[in-house]
């Protein structure tokens, strides 16, 4: 285990009671699935630059919706569109609608990072867990079923009808549990994220992730002083909280 590399955590945990998480990144690994789902339906596809392409266009997508180009739109939706977009580059265009479905919902099929269960588990015996995710209901939800993630609560952009980091779905977190900002804790492998929360009174816990866009590319993981916590993996976090 590493220690915390963030001294003004130690002892500051007693008033959280609820710990929400970021999804895609954070609890799963949404390049490494993508890219070895890829391997078995389209193997001939480069599937590292694929993964990597249908992200970059996640928030230019969101962009749109933020700036009243488009309506509220589901993460499922915006995914698909982008999808549409890419699949002429990768020699993809010829997909009928029933393969685009398929291959859409990939992301309610991601698998978690290795100790994600196990340590959420350990979490739970003192924390509410919820999710805060961009990701659309459906989509968080299906994706907890399949990979047995024991959340207490599914909350979404959707619920919000706001993405992150609009100051309402960190807000909403501490109005859906009736507790104060200081007694919820956002837990993100993105230190813009944790930014957002951080402005909104929430403690946060960033959690590295080195190879969140896969092995070749690792990523700067290294602690920020404005983070309460700082931990190795969901392992180390629960450590530190005491579980």
């Amino acid at each position: 285990m590493k220690p915390n590399s963030n001294s003004k955590s130690q002892g500051q945990h007693d008033d959280i009671q609820v710990l929400a998480f970021d999804i895609f990144g954070t609890v799963v690994d949404w390049h490494g699935s993508i890219q070895r789902e890829m391997a078995v339906l389209y193997p001939d596809v480069d599937g590292d630059a694929f993964a990597l392409a249908w992200r970059d266009g996640y928030r230019p997508a969101m962009a749109r919706v933020m700036r009243g180009e488009l309506p509220w739109t589901l993460i499922d939706d915006l995914h698909r569109q982008v999808l549409d977009e890419i699949l002429p580059e990768f020699g993809l265009s010829h997909l009928d609608e029933k393969q685009r479905a398929h291959l859409n919902l990939v992301w309610h099929r991601l698998s978690p990072w290795p100790e994600t269960v196990a340590a959420l588990n350990r979490l739970k015996q003192k924390y509410i867990l919820c999710t805060l995710s961009n990701g659309n209901i459906n989509l968080l939800t299906r994706m907890a079923k399949r990979a047995g993630l024991p959340w207490d609560c599914i909350l979404s952009a959707e619920v919000f009808q706001a993405y992150k980091p609009d100051p309402k779905t960190y807000g909403g977190v501490a109005r859906v549990f009736d507790v104060s900002s200081r007694e919820v804790m956002l837990v993100a492998a993105h230190h813009d994220d944790l930014e957002g929360a951080k402005a909104c009174g929430l403690q946060t816990a960033y959690v590295e992730r080195p190879h969140e866009f896969g092995l070749g590319r690792p990523k700067d993981v290294s602690p920020r002083l404005a983070n309460d916590f700082h931990a190795h993996d969901l392992n180390d976090l629960a450590n530190q909280l005491g579980c």
